[in-house]
């Protein structure tokens, strides 16, 4: 028996954990050295026999970084414009309120328009353009702009004697109005356009100022301008008297010049006439030399003799401003 004990318990492979007490050691070891082959022998790219779990903070991390992720791809393709919006919406939401609170106020809000009717002046002054910013500069730029030959008149509340002027665009120029038509910004009549001259007396920016201006209105306008007391019309000069006289002036220098040589070329044709009696053909020469005389008392340019007695009269040719001036004489008042 005792060697079919020793047979059982040998090293005939029979091996159980529920052995004696004296055994169990020699069993531990066995599966710590089984583990320790079983790693060697893992590859690093084969997956462990059994999935294990993540950690819940591991799960949450990764959840989060994900949420993340996806934010901010959304806000990346929204303009500025909707996530602005969108910022504001999170706000009242977790915070609450309203929206009227988030509204811009737009009571101090100023277009150019605003800025130019703010520091806009009739006439500017070279005072005017000390410490000049922005707004002031930009009225000075629409200022030079402005053509200031003729005005545009308001007549509305011509009783009250309140009348209202502003310098012409370039639209109104080129259109003719306030030159062509009426001046009055609510006529358009081209007939019976007179001129005048108006001292206009007006406070801008809290001072009391005066500039003369001119305008062009139609007789019912200017008859609402004249309403209270008669203004001053602008009428065309004559020019043209001045120039005659200047011309003139030469002329009868010339003449006067011419009238001495035939009194002097007739004295000699006396004197040979008085000498040379003996023959006829001497008489006959003197009497045509007394038809040339009297021929050259008469103006210029009516005898063919006249043409060979001297150089030819200097006719003075007016210039190319004369010209025009001439020209816009009526048109310009």
């Amino acid at each position: 028996m005792d060697n079919l004990v020793k047979v059982h318990g040998g090293g005939g492979g029979y091996d159980s954990d529920f052995s004696d007490d004296e055994r169990q050691g020699e069993s531990s070891e066995r599966g710590l050295k089984r583990k320790h082959d079983n790693e060697i022998l893992q590859k690093p790219f084969k997956k462990g026999r059994y999935s294990q779990a993540a950690h819940r903070s591991f799960h949450s991390s990764e959840l989060d970084r994900e949420e993340a992720r996806n934010r901010r791809a959304h806000l990346i393709s929204l303009n500025a414009f909707e996530r602005h919006k969108k910022f504001v919406s999170d706000y009242i939401l977790y915070y609450g309120g309203q929206m009227a609170d988030f509204k811009r106020s737009v009571s101090k809000d100023k277009t150019d328009l605003d800025v130019l009717r703010e520091n806009h002046r009739f006439l500017w002054r070279d005072e005017d353009e000390d410490d000049m910013t922005w707004e002031k500069e930009l009225a000075k730029k629409y200022y030079d702009k402005l053509f200031k030959e003729y005005c545009i008149a308001d007549l509305s509340r011509y009783k009250e004697n309140k009348f209202g002027f502003r310098w012409r665009t370039e639209n109104e120029v080129v259109s003719g109005k306030g030159q062509f038509q009426c001046g009055n910004k609510r006529c358009e009549k081209q007939e019976g356009l007179k001129s005048w001259e108006v001292n206009f007396a007006y406070v801008e920016h809290g001072e009391k100022r005066n500039a003369l201006v001119k305008l062009r209105l139609c007789p019912e306008c200017s008859f609402k301008l004249n309403y209270h007391h008669k203004r001053k019309e602008v009428k065309a000069k004559t020019r043209t008297k001045g120039v005659s006289e200047e011309n003139e002036e030469p002329s009868t220098k010339k003449k006067q010049k011419k009238k001495k040589k035939s009194s002097s070329h007739s004295k000699k044709h006396k004197h040979k006439r008085h000498r040379d009696q003996s023959t006829t053909s001497s008489s006959s020469e003197a009497e045509d030399s007394d038809k040339d005389s009297e021929v050259g008392d008469e103006p210029e340019g009516q005898s063919e003799a006249d043409h060979w007695r001297g150089p030819a009269p200097a006719v003075e040719e007016k210039s190319r401003e004369e010209e025009f001036d001439e020209y816009f004489e009526d048109m310009f008042l």
